[in-house]
């Protein structure tokens, strides 16, 4: 067993939780290009900015921030298998959320589940000593 997962199963208080319902985008496929004028840029997609609107409606940021180093849980439900898992967008949303920067994450555990009638995104994060 590794470290990262003996911590995990150690854990007794989490210091974030949250169930954020929804779907999120793949980081990797939740951008575009598109054309400003003359002007060639990459934009968040439809998916991903509506995921990161409703992510912020439902996640209640924590005072103060973690500041040091963090373990991430996330068992992601998705609507259908298709999906790649990807935590990355989650990781971004998190920042003012949890923790001031993503690079605090040190270990994680990411876990796909299915659930055609409610796609959610379970997370607990923790002080990772």
């Amino acid at each position: 067993m590794t470290i990262a997962i003996e911590k995990l199963i150690a854990i007794e208080e989490w210091a974030f939780e949250a169930t954020i319902l929804g779907e999120p985008a793949s980081k990797a496929n939740s951008r575009r290009i598109v054309r400003f004028g003359t002007r060639i840029a990459s934009i968040k997609s439809d998916k991903a900015r509506g995921y990161a609107k409703t992510f912020g409606q439902q996640a209640v940021p924590i005072d103060p921030l973690i500041d040091g180093d963090v373990l991430l849980f996330c068992h992601i439900f998705y609507a259908s298998r298709r999906p790649d898992l990807d935590e990355s967008l989650i990781m971004d949303l998190l920042e003012g959320v949890a923790y001031t920067n993503d690079r605090q994450v040190k270990a994680k555990l990411v876990i796909h589940g299915l659930d055609k009638l409610n796609p959610r995104t379970v997370i607990k994060i923790a002080a990772y000593r």
